[in-house]
């Protein structure tokens, strides 16, 4: 369920949201809409004798309801438990949590049950001036230089649509070094030209890369492509397609960046 509109936050106009910053997202496309497809035990699978805690990233978590959902899904916790209730949990996971929109950010830490194991933060993920500090101070607090898994569900058009195709590639070879595994939702093609429809209807300027946009089609498989191609990581699995018809997939990086993560902290 999206958190509750309090007086604090603005009314919004709908369909003017040109970086995807919806103020009730999760309202529309439902957290557990992705999460059942996700198996129990992902992260033990994954990480089977990795040291804890794992470090998540996830990109572009709007007011943090999915994320939420999926920390606890990851953990197995039940629907209602937060960190009163499983205060072991940040022994765990640890969830890095960003988005552009500072006022979703602050709905995000109104309302988020597990404060000291999910950190939400204001930032573009796109401005390297602020990202590579940030990131860098976040990791280092546990000795890492990068995740074990990143989320960026339903972000791929918006930063496509924002920032073009040299922008997207940025993006996703970003997200690769950053990543040991990465589980992305991209939107398909008919969500771009719904996106750019609503700013129409609104009397706004058309986004500023929409129409030059080479990378087009299928995206989950052109997205796929840049990944495996130009990003070292690999396709481990589609996890299926959610009733609005947005793939779930999951890759895993092949970079050197990320080898020896367990013998490198074994030995501290």
């Amino acid at each position: 369920m999206a958190a509750p509109v309090s007086e604090g936050f603005p009314a919004f106009e709908p369909g003017a949201a040109p970086y995807g910053n919806f103020p009730n997202y999760s309202r529309f496309h439902p957290p557990e809409g992705r999460v059942r497809l996700l198996p129990a035990g992902l992260l033990r699978s994954l990480f089977p004798a990795a040291a804890r805690p794992l470090l998540g990233l996830d990109v572009g978590c709007n007011s943090g309801e999915l994320s939420v959902a999926l920390y606890r899904h990851l953990l197995g916790l039940q629907e209602g438990e937060g960190s009163l209730d499983q205060p072991a949990a940040g022994k765990d996971l640890n969830l890095l949590c960003c988005d552009i929109d500072p006022l979703l950010i602050e709905r995000a830490q109104q309302f988020s049950p597990f404060p000291a194991s999910i950190s939400f933060a204001n930032l573009d993920i796109m401005d390297s001036a602020a990202r590579e500090p940030f990131l860098s101070s976040y990791l280092g607090r546990f000795g890492r230089s990068a995740f074990d898994i990143g989320f960026c569900m339903s972000v791929t058009m918006w930063i496509h649509l924002n920032h073009g195709d040299s922008g997207l590639r940025e993006f996703l070879s970003l997200l690769s070094s950053l990543c040991t595994y990465l589980l992305i939702e991209p939107q398909p093609w008919k969500c771009y030209r719904a996106a750019a429809r609503r700013l129409r209807k609104l009397g706004r300027s058309d986004f500023d890369h929409f129409r030059s946009l080479a990378i087009n089609g299928d995206m989950a498989e052109r997205i796929t492509q840049i990944l495996t191609r130009d990003c070292a990581m690999e396709l481990v699995c589609c996890f299926g397609s959610t009733s609005w018809d947005r793939s779930l997939l999951l890759f895993k990086s092949n970079g050197s960046n990320h080898e020896g993560r367990e013998s490198s902290e074994q030995e501290q």
